[in-house]
């Protein structure tokens, strides 16, 4: 069922008018006494979910008894980090995902549907985990809060990914970030229907009806000022929900390019990103633009590791991002990769398939660590200077000296392809 459906290219939503669907949306549900809510966390910051999650607070008060943010394998909130996200939200109330840990298995999605999804590909089963807490928390609602974006995993962000991504195992998160790398990520980003949605679909559709989940999504872009606006707001239980904010998303957050770019700049805000693992979505979000050796440069003063977790960050430092065959190659014949499919998926996403240069510019990494990956290293003060992010506008941009760069001020908030690249 949709309950709300408002969204277009020229549509800016204000918070009052936010405030005003979401208050009507819930009287429509009903009373309720314990409520669940499931935002993004602080790396999904420019989403517009902080600010719902807090209008769901005004409105509910004290039946709000339980938040977790969908963290997936990333680093539990700070305090900082909510009081900027969740304004006026008790700490008391934010619960942390220990995604190896708090765990229940609401079913497996078999081995046969993950062979015909993937062409052959892959013949594992897939274990549909979601955190205990929507299980056996008591809730008789769980408010899944998010962006419909384009994604490097599955197609387009959200929806039933934030529960079985964002509060699921390791195992799940393992596999299906696996599928959609062997699968081939160009095939997937900037579709709704994907081999990793429809596994999730399957999810969804067989072990998680009696879970009572409503979807709140947004769709955010860029107005000529480039301001971030609420281009779209949609709220129901089912897959029509994703649908309309995934076609809406693909019209406001996918650029389609005349010709392929020889260089693109891409700056990565500090407080958003400090690692590779989320710093390379300028790498997973630009491929398709990006011309046979041309080269990306990464402006990233907030990179201080290379995964969100420990072991990944290791595995990450161990094999480097290198190709395809080679990262299949390595999971092949090597346990610790095998037993840990989302960083391999990682290392592939990562990977130019030596067709285009990647140079990182880090605030926190040496040159020693950026090269042993096998990304290029540029020094950050000096490439500042040169490609001062203060200064460059989103989009094609000419240097005094005549050099011609393409920029981008946040490689989360779109896709970026040439024509050639892109068939859907």
């Amino acid at each position: 069922m949709l309950y709300y459906s408002k969204g277009s290219v020229n549509t800016v939503i204000t918070r009052d008018e936010v405030k005003e669907a979401l208050f009507t949306t819930y009287d429509k549900i009903g009373a309720k006494n314990k409520v669940l809510a499931l935002p993004p966390d602080f790396t999904r910051f420019h989403s517009k979910a902080g600010e719902l999650t807090s209008i769901t607070y005004e409105y509910y008060k004290d039946k709000l008894t339980d938040i977790l943010p969908a963290i997936g394998t990333h680093y539990p909130m700070t305090g900082k980090e909510i009081d900027i996200m969740f304004k006026d939200i008790p700490h008391n109330l934010f619960r942390i995902h220990k995604w190896r840990d708090d765990l229940v298995t609401l079913g497996v999605v078999p081995s046969e549907f993950i062979y015909e999804v993937s062409e052959g590909k892959l013949d594992y089963s897939w274990p549909a985990q979601v955190n205990k807490l929507l299980k056996v928390g008591g809730h008789d609602l769980i408010l899944s809060i998010g962006q419909v974006v384009p994604h490097e995993v599955v197609g387009m962000a959200n929806y039933n990914k934030n529960v079985f991504i964002g509060t699921g195992g390791q195992e799940g998160i393992n596999k299906s970030h696996f599928l959609g790398a062997v699968y081939g990520m160009e095939r997937m980003m900037g579709r709704a229907d994907t081999p990793v949605r429809r596994v999730l679909n399957y999810a969804s559709d067989n072990f998680a009806q009696d879970l009572p989940i409503i979807y709140v999504l947004t769709v955010v872009a860029k107005d000529e000022n480039n301001n971030l606006v609420l281009r779209g707001l949609y709220i129901g239980d089912d897959y029509e929900c994703f649908e309309k904010a995934a076609e809406l998303s693909l019209k406001v957050n996918f650029i389609m390019l005349d010709e392929p770019l020889k260089k693109v700049v891409v700056y990565l805000d500090p407080g958003e990103f400090k690692t590779t693992w989320l710093g390379n979505k300028s790498i997973y979000r630009t491929r398709m633009a990006i011309a046979d050796n041309g080269e990306l440069i990464v402006i990233a003063p907030g990179l201080k590791e290379f995964g969100e977790d420990k072991e990944i960050d290791k595995l990450i430092r161990k094999y480097g991002y290198q190709t395809t065959p080679e990262i299949l190659d390595f999971v092949e014949h090597n346990d610790d990769l095998r037993n840990n499919l989302s960083a391999a998926a990682h290392l592939i996403h990562g990977s130019s398939e030596n067709r285009f240069k990647i140079t990182y510019a880090p605030g926190h990494i040496t040159k020693e660590n950026i090269e042993s990956v096998n990304f290029c290293y540029a020094d950050l003060k000096e490439t500042i200077i040169r490609y001062n992010p203060e200064v460059l506008k989103d989009g094609y941009n000419t240097l005094p000296d005549g050099e011609e760069i393409f920029f981008i001020s946040n490689p989360a908030l779109g896709l970026w392809a040439c024509k050639d690249k892109f068939i859907e």
